[in-house]
């Protein structure tokens, strides 16, 4: 018996639809990632782009667990020196909700060409609106 390897050509993609709200920011991306990565298809590859396009609404809604919303900061460095810059999880949230979680999700996929092919399928939004209507996106219950 020979082993399945997938291709472009053969890949088949649904699209997900999922309400994050009430949702645990880190257990809401890990759910996100496997689906855009297709680790939960019979037919995975790890060298292949086989998974889904996933759309996040109410982002602005998601809960954390601890003191993570005082607690935890977001770093960027502009590459000068000095230019550090340090923000908050509160902050992120009340002024771009979809970057947190965008963050989240990007650092469960893999660092490469292929990781910037699977985040494009990602869409975030922060409230109920979202522009992915004619696709008919399936709407994914998440555990």
């Amino acid at each position: 018996m020979k082993t399945y390897m997938a291709n472009s050509s053969t890949v088949e993609r649904k699209w997900y639809l999922i309400d994050a709200e009430g949702k645990t920011l880190g257990r809401l991306a890990t759910e996100v990632a496997n689906l855009l990565r297709g680790k939960g298809k019979p037919t995975f590859t790890p060298h292949v782009d086989c998974g889904d396009y996933v759309v996040v609404i109410n982002a602005e809604k998601i809960h954390v667990t601890g003191n993570k919303m005082t607690d935890k900061f977001y770093y960027n460095h502009s590459g000068y020196p000095g230019g550090m810059r340090v923000t908050s999880l509160q902050t992120v949230l009340e002024r771009t909700p979809e970057k947190a979680v965008e963050r989240a999700v990007k650092g469960m996929i893999p660092h490469n060409k292929l990781g910037d092919q699977i985040y494009a399928k990602l869409y975030v939004y922060a409230g109920p609106d979202y522009e992915q209507k004619a696709q008919k996106p399936e709407v994914y219950e998440v555990k």
